[in-house]
């Protein structure tokens, strides 16, 4: 039995990376597990048992977590998406960056961890042996999945012209829209005509001037559509117009908007960063982070028509699905699928 961990992601009212993750990888188990919440779960579980958990939390924030733990009532499995908080505590959440050291050591204590990419595991490894834990857990990597909603491959898509381009992000430095605000205002001021397209709910913390930078924007400059929270029918009514996507993020646990824009048949220009880089391939072309002028000769090259010859490599390539990341973690737990 798994006992899925769906204590926030039941709850959620936002389409978070994490969220994500939980709600499709509990779809695709379907039968395989049991979604629960809090710690009510362990009186009803056996020692061969396993609770997995995509979600992020500390101790302190579960009521008689500490106790489970020490009780063991079976084994523990997380996954494990990144170290950001750590790395990037000048613009990552406040509660997620005071959260995130108690959190690494707990997973310390688990009996196994799933990373979302080889850049993720290397980052917690490393930890740990920063902090010189004689014991800790093995960790493996495994795929996370590019069908975002379900719904069956494209492999080409027809763009409209003018052309249009699409960045999936929450706003906020991490996410670094600044960048691709600064490359499309100054292609516009040359004259060229697209369309550029923001979909993602704003960070409280962090997000507003880039909102600001936004309405400024759009007094001159009509193309620049910024969408808020959009769901997945939305998006993939966007998917299925837009030339390419950009990702000019700064850091990744994976980077799973690259893969779900290939699953639409779209190419992305992203950031050239170890996580992205695992996802990278035919349909993917890989840019120096933070570099506007490298950026801005990739979106030019791009819009006058090298997106069309990404486009045409992607359906060549193999994706991952969902399906085929519950078959992985069934794999890493010995959980044999139910016949």
């Amino acid at each position: 039995m798994i006992w899925l961990d769906g204590t926030k992601s039941a709850r959620a009212g936002h389409f978070s990376g994490l969220q994500r993750v939980a709600r499709r990888l509990g779809a695709a188990l379907d039968v395989d597990a049991t979604v629960v919440e809090g710690t009510t779960w362990a009186a009803r579980a056996h020692a061969d048992d396993w609770f997995l958990t995509a979600e992020v939390f500390a101790p302190s924030e579960r009521p008689d977590w500490t106790e489970l733990m020490a009780a063991r009532p079976c084994r523990l499995a997380a996954i494990f998406h990144d170290a950001i908080p750590m790395r990037w505590p000048q613009i990552t959440w406040p509660q997620s960056v005071a959260r995130h050291p108690a959190y690494l050591k707990m997973l310390a204590s688990f009996d196994l961890v799933l990373a979302v990419s080889e850049a993720s595991r290397q980052e917690l490894v490393g930890y740990w042996e920063w902090l010189g834990l004689p014991r800790v857990p093995e960790v493996r990597v495994i795929t996370l999945g590019a069908d975002f909603d379900d719904q069956p491959r494209r492999d080409s898509v027809e763009p409209v012209t003018p052309p249009e381009i699409l960045c999936v992000a929450i706003l906020e430095p991490r996410k670094n829209q600044a960048l691709l605000l600064d490359v499309a205002d100054s292609l516009w001021r040359e004259g060229r005509t697209f369309s550029l397209h923001l979909v993602g709910r704003t960070n409280p913390h962090f997000g507003r001037p880039i909102e600001t930078r936004i309405k400024e924007l759009r007094r001159e400059f009509p193309g620049l559509q910024a969408h808020g929270k959009l769901d997945d029918a939305g998006l993939a009514d966007l998917y299925g117009r837009v030339a390419f996507t950009a990702f000019p993020t700064l850091a990744e646990g994976c980077g799973l908007p690259v893969l779900e824009s290939l699953w639409r048949g779209v190419p992305c220009l992203a950031s050239d960063i170890p996580s992205v880089r695992e996802n990278a391939g035919a349909g993917v072309h890989l840019v120096k982070p933070n570099d506007r002028a490298a950026w801005r000769t990739a979106v030019s090259e791009w819009l006058d028509g090298k997106a069309a010859e990404a486009r045409d490599a992607i359906p060549a390539r193999t994706l991952p699905t969902w399906r085929e990341t519950a078959a992985q973690v069934r794999a890493a737990l010995g959980v044999s699928r139910p016949s």
